[in-house]
């Protein structure tokens, strides 16, 4: 179980490095960027450690999809992008996928 939650750290840092690209400005303002940098340093270590004892594919489809349906949602809220409805229901195609892949794992 303990894995599971390395997987979940090194998810939600993938997700705070990406939120804050657009606040990094090409990265040209240092906090953000500093902060980018260091969210995606963690994130790849732990999913180095994650990768050795899950397979790689349950690992990156777990990284990515919640990564991407996270980004998109949030996105929404801090970066006024909008969600229109095809996209909210490939949104929860991601996230269906993510859970048979992890459930049928061997």
């Amino acid at each position: 179980m303990k894995i599971y939650f390395l997987l979940f750290f090194a998810i939600i840092l993938e997700v705070i490095g990406t939120m804050l690209l657009p606040a990094s400005q090409n990265f040209t303002k240092f906090a953000p960027t500093t902060i980018l940098m260091i969210a995606y340093a963690f994130s790849f270590y732990l999913l180095a450690i994650v990768s050795q004892k899950l397979p790689l594919s349950i690992v990156y489809a777990s990284w990515s999809g919640i990564g991407i349906f996270s980004i998109a949602i949030l996105s929404y809220f801090f970066y006024k992008q909008s969600l229109n409805w095809q996209t909210v229901c490939g949104l929860f195609l991601i996230v269906i996928g993510v859970t048979i892949v992890n459930i049928y794992k061997n």
